[in-house]
């Protein structure tokens, strides 16, 4: 296979991985008997309008703001992993190959010249931050 059509692959593969993620998850918290954020729609239809907004702005900041939202979403995952009870290996097993895929979309992004203002980085950040309480709350 050539560098061009592993290329063109990548992107490919980091949504067939997203998809995993998300089925894994839905699946566990049944397992577990929970629920998902009712904030969920809200958060997929503010993904949806970041990734077009990238999209517009070019490749670099595509990519820029695929590597800042997976570095975000990998502390997130870590901060699971430290929370979850030792136990929990099933839970455990997903969240580690998540994270793991996570680093890797962000470093592949970087890998194909992902840039961002750090000012943007920062607020990309706070949104995280803003995310992740309130979806544990609702």
């Amino acid at each position: 296979m050539g560098v061009q059509e592993s290329d063109a692959r990548q992107p490919q593969e980091v949504v067939e991985e997203e998809v995993d993620h998300l089925a894994w998850c839905e699946q566990r918290i049944t397992e577990l008997g929970g629920r998902k954020s009712l904030l969920n729609p809200l958060w997929y239809g503010a993904s949806f309008g970041l990734g077009l907004t990238a999209g517009v702005l070019g490749e670099k900041w595509n990519l820029g703001f695929l590597a800042e939202t997976e570095h975000q979403v990998s502390a997130h995952l870590n901060s699971h992993l430290q929370e979850l009870p030792a136990a929990d290996n099933a839970s455990r097993a997903i969240v580690a190959q998540m994270k793991t895929d996570e680093e890797q979309h962000a470093q592949t992004a970087e890998q194909l010249g992902a840039s961002l203002p750090a000012p943007v980085k920062l607020a990309m950040r706070l949104a995280s931050k803003v995310m992740t309480r309130t979806a544990y709350h609702l």
